[in-house]
C-alpha cells in the first residue's frame, strides 16, 4: 500500500511538469525511401518502407504513467529476466525534471511501454533514416560540420542526467533529439552484428573495438552512427544504462 501510494505521488508530481502529456504523443509522418545504411549487408543501400516516429523521446512522466496502469513493470516488481539490476534506478530522483526522457529502461520495458501506445520500438535502419537529417536537409551525413556537431554532442559532460526533452531543434522529417540527448534502443539491437575480422568466414562477432570494426561499416566516417552501432550491438535486452532511453514508432 505504502509503495503504491509513493507511486501515485510519484505520477502526480511528474505529470505536473509534463511536457504535452495531456495532447498525448506526436507521431511524425517518415516518408521512407532508398538509404545508405552505415550497416554492412552486402549492398550499398536499403529501402525503408514509409512509417511513423514519436516526435520526442517517451518522458519519465509518460513513463510513469504507464507504470501506474502496468505495476509489473516497476522497479520492485520487474521480473528479473526482463530487467538487470540497474533497472530505473534513478527514476524517483527529484533532481531530474519530469519533461525529462526516461533512461535505465530495459529493451524489454521500452517494448511494453510502445506496446501500450499501440506502437513498437523502431527498427535500426528505421531510426538511422529519421537520424540522418538536419534541421534543412533529409540526409545531412556527407557535411563534415555536422558529424562534427554531433560528435562535439557526445564529447559534451553530463552532469545530473538529461534535461527535458524538445530542447534541440527539430530535424527536416519534424523529429527532435535524435542527436544530443540520450543513446535509444532499436527494436532489432541484437541484429547490429559487425564483423571485426573479414576473414572470419561466416562468424559473428558484435563490436570488440571501434576501430577495427569501422572497417566493415559501409560509413566509415560517420564515427557518431558507429558509436551507437557499437553501444547497442554490445547490450543485452535486460541490461540498463543511465543513458539510454527509447522513442516508439508505428
Amino acid at each position: 500500500m505504502k509503495t503504491a501510494r509513493r507511486l501515485a505521488a510519484i505520477v502526480l508530481a511528474l505529470c505536473a511538469g509534463a511536457v504535452g502529456a495531456a495532447d498525448g504523443p506526436v507521431y511524425v509522418p517518415i516518408a521512407g525511401g532508398v538509404f545508405r545504411t552505415a550497416l554492412p549487408n552486402g549492398a550499398d543501400t536499403v529501402t525503408v518502407d514509409a512509417y511513423q516516429l514519436r516526435r520526442l523521446p517517451v518522458t519519465r512522466a509518460e513513463f510513469a504513467a504507464f507504470l501506474a496502469q502496468h505495476p509489473e513493470w516497476r522497479r520492485e516488481n520487474v521480473a528479473r529476466v526482463f530487467a538487470a539490476k540497474g533497472y530505473l534506478a534513478d527514476f524517483e530522483s527529484r533532481e531530474t525534471p519530469a519533461a525529462a526522457p526516461v533512461t535505465g529502461v530495459s529493451w524489454y520495458g521500452a517494448r511494453a511501454y510502445c506496446e501500450s501506445e499501440g506502437a513498437r520500438l523502431p527498427s535500426w535502419y528505421e531510426w538511422e533514416f529519421a537520424a540522418a537529417a538536419d534541421a534543412r536537409r533529409r540526409d545531412a551525413r556527407d557535411d563534415p560540420a555536422w558529424r562534427e556537431q554531433i560528435l562535439a554532442w557526445y564529447a559534451t559532460p553530463t552532469h545530473g542526467g538529461p534535461g527535458a526533452v524538445g530542447a534541440h531543434e527539430a530535424n527536416a522529417w519534424g523529429v527532435q533529439d535524435m542527436h544530443g540527448l540520450i543513446w535509444e534502443w532499436v527494436d532489432d539491437f541484437n541484429g547490429l552484428f559487425v564483423t571485426v575480422d573479414s576473414r572470419s568466414q561466416g562468424e559473428e562477432k558484435t563490436l570488440e573495438t571501434c576501430g577495427a570494426a569501422a572497417l566493415s561499416l559501409g560509413d566509415r566516417e560517420n564515427y557518431a552512427v558507429l558509436m551507437r552501432i557499437a553501444l547497442l550491438a554490445s547490450l543485452d535486452a535486460r541490461d540498463t544504462v543511465g543513458s539510454m532511453g527509447f522513442r516508439c514508432a508505428k
